[in-house]
């Protein structure tokens, strides 16, 4: 489990893929009962195409497999190919649950 002691000092901190990509940079953080949920996170130029041209999307924290420097969030666990959503954010986290229920 990762533990972040200050929110505050992983606001602006910029995204990465553990394959190496830049995804973006962390706006807000949504917290239930004392612990991190999930991450809002603002998608770079680049990646946003492939979320049907969203500017921001919802990961959740299990996603998130570093917190340093940069965060580092897994690429696998992104359906980079398959969102087709005009919406300025996409919730990923929703997706994340419905797999790990099957």
């Amino acid at each position: 489990m990762l533990r972040v002691k200050k929110i505050t000092s992983v606001i602006g901190k910029r995204v990465y893929t553990d394959t190496g990509d830049f995804f973006g940079e962390i706006e807000e953080c949504n917290l239930v009962e004392k612990k991190v949920e999930s991450w809002r996170i603002r998608i770079a130029g680049s990646m946003g195409k492939f979320l049907g041209g969203a500017r921001g999307v919802i990961i959740p924290h299990q996603f998130v497999r570093a917190v340093g420097d940069v965060v580092i969030i897994s690429r696998a666990n992104l359906p980079l190919d398959e969102v087709e959503n005009s919406q300025s954010t996409v919730d990923l986290s929703e997706e994340a649950e419905s797999r790990s229920s099957l």
